[in-house]
């Protein structure tokens, strides 16, 4: 009976065998790491994560994405920031969505430019960064046979972008109708795939609330939290199949500088995080409608902006938006004070040789 059991274990874990070296230090971190032994600053790690539009590797894509994560080792307060994609990058010329394109495309080090821009908003520093690609997005959901959500406010988007139809002339058609599909959630608790989630998370057309970025950023969040529940269920490690196709995905469509045994000390301690512990918050802007102050305003479009539109810090600088982070990791109530509106003339203390 032994020999037998052992012979099923064997064959039940064959396809990891491949894995053993990532697994052995996965599973070092897991069982025997400590998160002193990871990057921190005052007691927190903090992270950057990523969605790219394009392949991993193929510095094509934006990463119209941006969250900034902090993780903390003691009180357990743990906070989850959208960074609006459209913030200009005085020193970059650009949007900060594009910092991984022109970093890729200078140096090699797209990560590193994001990194360093985003910490120049938020104050604080990070410590490790996670890139995933939209591609790697949905077929980590589909692995998991869908991840659940609580659509708050149902909504249609009738011009969520298609595919490979970017540059389609549709014929001639003024509207380059061809180039659109209607979309459309409704509300309450619902299951998506990959392919919806991906809607889900990136629809920016509806009418209302729901077509600021600002709601796409909080539809991104609620993402991101059901995918790690479905990620520390039992029930997919218990699977090596499953574990099986999730290290090949992320082979094939992440890029992180994460050591694999901070990734196992990291996913022991997620294990006891409770989801109402983790604080979301988006950086705010222009979308709002109505009295309530934001951090960002939109400028008009001008050739200071290279004639896009892009949002600045209303008052000149980072330093309200500094003490509004730091607020968020140590207060229970932070609030956007009622400070007077600055014209915005950013001036780039230096600037980054974008090489064409």
């Amino acid at each position: 009976m032994l020999v037998i059991v052992f012979v099923v274990c064997l064959i039940f874990l064959s396809p990891l065998v491949r894995y053993v070296p990532q697994m052995e230090a996965l599973a070092e971190g897991f069982l025997f790491g400590s998160l002193d032994k990871v990057a921190q600053t005052d007691g927190r790690t903090n992270f950057l994560i990523l969605g790219l539009g394009g392949p991993k590797n193929e510095p094509s894509g934006l990463t119209d994405t941006i969250l900034f994560l902090s993780f903390d080792h003691s009180r357990g307060r743990h906070l989850l920031l959208s960074i609006p994609r459209d913030i200009w990058v005085s020193s970059m010329q650009a949007k900060l969505n594009s910092a991984y394109y022109y970093g890729n495309r200078n140096d090699g080090l797209g990560m590193e430019w994001t990194k360093r821009f985003v910490e120049e908003i938020v104050g604080q520093p990070i410590h490790y960064t996670t890139v995933i690609s939209f591609e790697g997005f949905v077929e980590m959901v589909d692995l998991f046979g869908g991840v659940s959500v609580n659509v708050e406010r149902g909504f249609t988007d009738e011009k969520y972008p298609i595919t490979g139809r970017e540059d389609d002339v549709c014929g001639g058609d003024p509207n380059l109708s061809c180039r659109w599909e209607k979309i459309s959630f409704s509300r309450g608790l619902q299951t998506l795939n990959g392919s919806t989630a991906l809607k889900f998370v990136r629809s920016r057309h509806s009418e209302g609330e729901e077509g600021s970025d600002f709601a796409r950023s909080a539809r991104q969040q609620k993402m991101i939290l059901g995918v790690r529940e479905k990620l520390l269920s039992p029930w997919f490690f218990l699977n090596p199949i499953k574990v099986d196709n999730m290290l090949q995905l992320v082979t094939r469509h992440i890029e992180t500088n994460l050591p694999q045994a901070s990734t196992g000390i990291f996913g022991r301690a997620l294990l006891y995080v409770k989801s109402e512990n983790i604080r979301s918050e988006v950086l705010d802007g222009v979308y709002q409608k109505n009295d309530k102050p934001s951090f960002l305003l939109n400028p008009p479009v001008s050739k200071e902006y290279g004639n896009q539109w892009v949002l600045v810090p209303r008052t000149g600088d980072w330093e309200e938006v500094h003490e509004w982070v730091r607020c968020l990791l140590t207060e229970d109530q932070c609030t956007i004070a009622q400070a007077p509106v600055a014209v915005p003339t950013p001036t780039p203390a230096r600037s980054i040789k974008i090489n064409n």
